[in-house]
């Protein structure tokens, strides 16, 4: 009975521990947490600020389980300025669509054409009817991003250059015309229907300006920690379930298709055995972010926009700011930067160590009859599951990265792969 009562106690513990913190909806607070209260290197903070700074950087703020470890602005930039996202603001598309879908105004196999008319292309009607909303959620609509202007969005700037689903490329035109998908699909202006589902859940105060071709969305940079924090809890806000379609968050975040491993649905994805770069039919081996936990997602945008989720350390890690150097379309570079630079002063205890490297992150929860397991669950082909009295209720092996547990009563249950432990709920 003393075990019991101990294996309980360090479970509750570490419920508690891994509790997160949501700021209200309206007004500027935020709860903090001290760096050193986390037993981080303070001593190196400023280094990082300097770094920062160097690499033209307007804000920065890490969250550690929704509460702010670090925030920083430089120059004459404050908590109350407005920046653009540029394409990491495709995120929020990402979970608008899901969120559309949800609600029965598309489903992301439809054509594109049903949303935009035939013809949206200078694709012959047969290629042009291959396109779906899926191929433009993945970078796979086949359409040629070696134009002119792959910005452009008109139908001459779209011609073919292969089948939809056999090539990836990281072409803007086809992902901006996301907008008019989903102002056609739900006949709300795109700001509106961002307000609605997203902006009055959770706080974030930003908008969509078409420049160019392009339709970009301005927040503050606390707007952008919000949107991390949503994802970090997988996309419920407090007790909230902003996208219930727990099948398309799934997807969103993990590998969309077999050409980019490291390509979710407009999500970049780390821990992958190789990736892909904007411009380059090339695929290079390794993680995208070598430094980085292996489970991370970021929305990657240019002149180094940047917002980073590590489920596995409970961190969400904002940049905003002009060019960091020649970095390509999206700032891959820095964003590893950035890391080496936070791991650095994390230290031995809270870095990313062999074992947050293979965590496994466990996908929907609460969950009804199936886990979905997202991280290093290929490193490993058993498992346990153990009540909260630390009864171990089922075990076995991990089936093609998921696990049945439609036979366990309600409640609160405790996944073990490895040395990785994973709490979740189970709904009748």
């Amino acid at each position: 009975m003393k075990k019991i009562f101990v294996l309980f106690f360090l479970f509750a513990f570490q419920l508690w521990a891994d509790e997160i913190y949501f700021p209200p909806i309206d007004g500027k607070s935020w709860e903090t947490i001290s760096p050193e209260t986390l037993g981080w290197n303070v001593t190196k903070v400023n280094n990082l600020y300097d770094f920062l700074e160097a690499k033209n950087t307007k804000a920065f703020i890490v969250l550690k389980n929704g509460k702010i470890v670090l925030e920083k602005y430089f120059g004459t930039f404050t908590q109350d300025s407005l920046w653009y996202w540029a394409s990491a603001g495709k995120t929020i598309t990402a979970f608008l669509v899901g969120k559309a879908q949800e609600e029965g105004y598309l489903n992301i196999n439809d054509r594109t054409s049903k949303y935009l008319g035939e013809g949206w292309t200078k694709c012959t009607k047969e290629q042009e009817d291959k396109i779906t909303i899926r191929h433009q959620l993945t970078m796979t609509t086949g359409l040629d991003d070696g134009v002119p202007d792959n910005h452009c969005t008109i139908d001459t700037c779209l011609v073919y250059k292969s089948d939809a689903g056999t090539r990836w490329a990281y072409h803007n035109a086809p992902y901006t015309l996301l907008e008019e998908v989903l102002s056609t699909a739900t006949k709300l202006p795109i700001n509106v229907y961002t307000q609605q589902k997203l902006g009055s859940k959770t706080g974030i105060n930003g908008f969509f300006y078409t420049i160019g071709y392009d339709n970009v969305f301005f927040s503050k940079a606390r707007s952008m920690a919000r949107f991390g924090l949503l994802f970090l809890n997988d996309c419920i806000w407090d007790k909230d379930t902003l996208l219930k379609d727990r099948n398309y968050f799934i997807e969103m975040v993990n590998t969309s298709q077999p050409l980019n491993k490291s390509y979710g649905y407009l999500w970049w994805l780390n821990g992958k055995s190789s990736f892909m770069v904007p411009s380059l039919q090339i695929v290079f081996p390794g993680p995208l972010f070598p430094d980085a936990p292996m489970v991370v997602i970021a929305g990657l945008g240019k002149n180094g926009q940047i917002v980073c989720v590590s489920k596995s350390l409970g961190l969400v890690v904002v940049r905003m700011g002009e060019k960091p150097d020649d970095d390509g379309e999206v700032s891959i570079n820095l964003c590893n930067q950035i890391w080496e630079k936070l791991k650095d002063i994390m230290g031995n205890a809270n870095s990313i160590s062999e074992y947050e490297q293979k965590r496994v992150t466990v996908f929907p929860n609460p969950a009804a009859s199936r886990l979905f397991l997202s991280g290093r669950a290929d490193n490993f082909y058993e498992y346990e599951i153990s009540n909260i009295f630390g009864q171990v209720v089922q075990k076995g092996a991990i089936d093609n990265g998921t696990i049945d547990v439609g036979n366990l009563p309600r409640g609160l249950y405790f996944l073990k792969i490895g040395n990785s432990f994973q709490k979740f709920i189970v709904l009748d």
